[in-house]
Parts: C-alpha cells; structure tokens; sequence
C-alpha cells in the first residue's frame, strides 16, 4: 500500500481523493442556513443565551431595597479585585451593632465574567445581565456602583 503512494499516479490518485474530500465539505457549509447576526440592526430582536454573563448588577424592589448584607465573599472570591464592598457600623434601634453596606463598587473593565462573585454570595444578592454594549473612551466610566442611593438590605420578617 505504501508502494502506491510513493509512486507517480498513487501520489496522483491520493491527492485527488483528498482534494475531492475538502471539495465536499466545502460545498457542505456552503449551502447550510447562514448563522450571520446582521448586528447592530437586529437589536430589537438579538436573543442571548441564557447563559450569556454580561455585566454584574444588585437587583432592587420597588421599595429600593437589596438583598447584599456587605459580608465581603464576593470580594474575596474575585481573583482579580474587580469587586471593592464598603461597608460601615450602625447601631440599631435595640442598641445593637450591625454591618451594613455603604459603597459596593465594580469595575467591569477588569472584569474576566468568572461568576465566581455570584456563586459565592450567600444571599444571591448580585447577577450577571444580558447587557454587553460597553464601548467607552474613558476606562474610568467601567466604574460602577451598585447599590443604588439611599438603598438598603431587605430586613428579615422575624418569626415569634
């Protein structure tokens, strides 16, 4: 068999069938459906995969309230401090101390969409959206904060 290759007409015949072989699956995805997104003309109708991670946002209810209690894992599980949680001391109406969240900063340019922040927040109180238009000309403009102004953490109903 490797005598045919090595000879005129078997190196002949070999590169023929090989040619007729990329031929074939040239012609295959030719004639496919197109798969082209015709962007940024059908934003209206784009569909993402629900697993797309675009930018990391806090959910707040109609009352301005989050679900983030500033216990920092999510800072800490970020590999590359992309994530800076502020947080500050407050006495309660009982007389007791409690952590509440003052600044929760993200800086989506550093960003690498690991979702290791979201998996390890105890209080699913951050996700990634769908959005990921974030062309800007000033890095500085990545900077994000969170917590929305005169926002604050959902209070547990207390069971007695």
């Amino acid at each position: 068999m490797e005598k045919e290759h090595n000879s005129y007409f078997g190196g002949l015949i070999h590169g023929i069938s090989s040619l007729l072989t990329g031929m074939k699956t040239t012609m295959t995805v030719f004639c496919r459906k197109k798969t082209t997104e015709q962007y940024p003309e059908n934003r209206a109708t784009l569909k993402l995969s629900d697993r797309f991670r675009g930018t990391l946002t806090m959910p707040h209810n109609e009352q301005n309230e989050h679900h983030c209690i500033a216990c920092g894992l999510c800072q800490m599980a970020c590999p590359n401090d992309t994530i800076r949680v502020t947080s500050e001391m407050i006495e309660t109406e009982d007389g007791k101390k409690k952590k509440i969240l003052a600044k929760y900063e993200y800086d989506l340019g550093s960003c690498m969409f690991c979702q290791l922040c979201v998996n390890a927040c105890p209080h699913d109180a951050i996700t990634f959206d769908q959005d990921f238009e974030h062309a800007v000309f000033d890095r500085t403009r990545l900077v994000m904060t969170l917590n929305r102004p005169g926002s604050r953490v959902i209070e547990k109903k207390k069971t007695e």
